[in-house]
């Protein structure tokens, strides 16, 4: 496991050494603090016993780190300020010494800390993407409740207001502009992204404070060698073109995407980090860890893992010829490897996680964009009926001398259909095959068709039944608004485990969807074919017939 790696690199040091009790308790204590079975134990307790043993363990960093896995809020930060700060203070030595006791104290904590609670993060937010989906689609149920008020609802609700005036006239009108509304599909809107806590606010900052620590600490560790000035600015210039590189290799990005540039940016910081093994006096092969981790996180790992282990390989043949000793060829061999697999480890877990957190929005994206399309589909089924059943009564009520009972029954549909608007943003709303075929009868009757009903399709399933509900609405409505007057056939049989709705009408218009424009027989054809079912539309002349077979065993 990569935190284990990184916990014994950090136990045993540049200079190899075996650790004491101290270090040893203390290292048990961070596997604890860090490994996801063990993570249950620790508490209060254990990061107590770190504190107690903070001054003989020689080990900050993980002290530091712990305080941010384990202390809650702001206070964590505090508290690690403290711990760095002490490191410092009790560190012996010169200007470097303290230094590099601070330096180690955040990057290691940092390092602790990123490789433990990101990838908990990367966890919770793989498991949560759900929730965010759902929360999202509520948000946009919402949202589309209060449109649809506003625009079809106040409509519905003049409707009313206009039948109880008795103004056939101004409800025909409003009935024409409300269908229009209902025909047309709701506006697009981007899905809001949600707030994903601590990986948009910290994972950028954590990455780029461990590049600048090492970068100052590296910087001083040259300086207190005090090389000649223009081999010390070249040095220096050479640390803050590898660091800033491999910042730029390191950030998150969409999954599939590279670095700018990355075919002279990676053999750039290849060669640069390289360069410092060859220079006059001591070979400093660092660098080399930073660029085996960019050559990790860069490129395919069927590619980047030998060459990897070429260059770290290199490094000590390098020392070695050289007439480096060999404890020290050890040590640095050692180092620029911990250095390759820390940097890896922080670019590919917080990479991870951006990618997880684009996958979780998509995810949302996707559900919105399912609900917007239900919710397109039932407010186009459940409404288009009811209006073009109004506007019909008004024209009716508009030529008959006593309308009264026709704008009570205009009033009566308009109250319904309200019922149904403000349901559609919930789940489905539920409609019934028999009180759709009801409902057709007098809504056709009231036209001045003659409607011929044979129905022989027995008891179906629920969902069944609300499936051809669905249909047998569409149909009529596409009858009332088209057609003029004639015969409306509506027959329904059972064809062994299938049963088949036919509507037709012999006198009138194509439907607007066999012409181009609309979506109602489109939306329900899409809909059939999704539940294993088969939508046909026949027009010859001015015949308009719709068949429907669907299996009762709907998936």
């Amino acid at each position: 496991m990569l935190i284990i790696l990184v916990l014994v690199a950090f136990a045993a040091g540049p200079g190899l050494e075996l650790p004491g009790w101290a270090t040893a308790l203390t290292f048990a204590l961070q596997v604890v603090h860090c490994l996801p079975r063990a993570r249950r134990l620790r508490g209060w307790w254990t990061l107590a016993a770190q504190a107690v043993l903070f001054p003989c363990a020689a080990l900050p960093g993980f002290l530091s780190g712990s305080v941010l896995l384990i202390v809650p809020g702001r206070v964590r930060w505090a508290l690690f300020a403290t711990v760095f700060l002490a490191a410092g203070l009790i560190s012996t030595g010169d200007v470097y010494e303290h230094a590099n006791a601070v330096g180690n104290t955040i990057s290691q904590g940092l390092v602790i800390f990123a490789l433990t609670r990101l990838d908990e993060v990367r966890a919770e937010l793989h498991a949560t993407r759900g929730e965010l989906a759902a929360l999202s689609v509520a948000t946009e149920r919402a949202r589309l409740s209060r449109e649809l008020e506003t625009t079809v609802g106040s409509a519905l609700a003049e409707i009313v207001r206009r039948a109880g005036l008795r103004d056939p006239d101004g409800i025909v009108a409003l009935a024409r502009e409300t269908a229009g509304q209902v025909r047309r599909d709701g506006p697009e809107r981007p899905t809001p992204s949600a707030a994903t806590g601590l990986t948009p606010r910290m994972m950028l900052p954590i990455m780029l404070v461990v590049h600048l620590v090492y970068l100052v600490v590296a910087a001083l560790f040259v300086l207190r060698a005090a090389p000649p000035a223009p081999l010390l600015a070249g040095y220096l210039i050479l640390l803050v073109l590898v660091v800033g590189l491999q910042c730029h290799h390191s950030l998150p990005r969409p999954p599939g995407s590279r670095p700018r540039l990355l075919v002279l940016t990676l053999p750039a910081q290849v060669v640069l980090a390289c360069l410092p093994m060859f220079v006059p006096g001591p070979p400093y092969p660092q660098l080399v860890g930073l660029a085996a981790g960019a050559l990790l996180v860069c490129l395919p790992g069927r590619v980047a893992w030998p060459l990897a282990t070429v260059l770290l390989a290199a490094v000590p043949v390098t020392l070695a010829a050289r007439g480096t000793g060999p404890h020290e060829v050890l040590a640095s061999t050692v180092d620029t490897a911990v250095l390759a697999v820390i940097f890896y480890g922080i670019a590919v877990t917080v990479g991870l996680v951006h990618q997880v957190r684009e996958v979780r929005g998509q995810l949302a994206a996707i559900a919105v964009a399912r609900e917007r399309t239900r919710i397109a589909r039932d407010i186009h089924d459940l409404l288009g009926y009811g209006i073009s059943a109004i506007a019909l009564k008004a024209e009716l009520a508009r030529t008959t001398p006593s309308p009264g009972r026709s704008l009570d029954e205009i009033a009566g549909i308009a109250r319904r259909s309200l019922a149904d608007l403000r349901a559609i943003p919930g789940d489905s709303t539920v409609i019934s095959l028999d009180e759709e075929l009801r409902s057709a009868r007098e809504v056709l009757l009231d036209a001045g068709m003659t409607p011929c009903l044979d129905v022989r399709h027995g008891a179906v399933p629920p969902r069944v039944d609300e499936l051809l509900a669905t249909v047998l609405r569409e149909a009529v409505t596409n009858v009332l608004r088209h057609g003029r007057a004639g015969v409306c056939v509506i027959e329904s049989d059972r064809q062994g485990d299938t049963v088949r709705l036919r509507v037709a009408n012999n006198v009138g218009t194509p439907p607007p969807e066999r012409r181009g424009a609309g979506s109602g027989i489109g939306n329900l054809a899409a809909r059939m074919s999704a539940e294993g079912g088969e939508l046909t539309v026949d027009t010859d002349g001015d015949r308009f017939e719709l068949t429907v077979y669907q299996p009762l065993d709907a998936p």
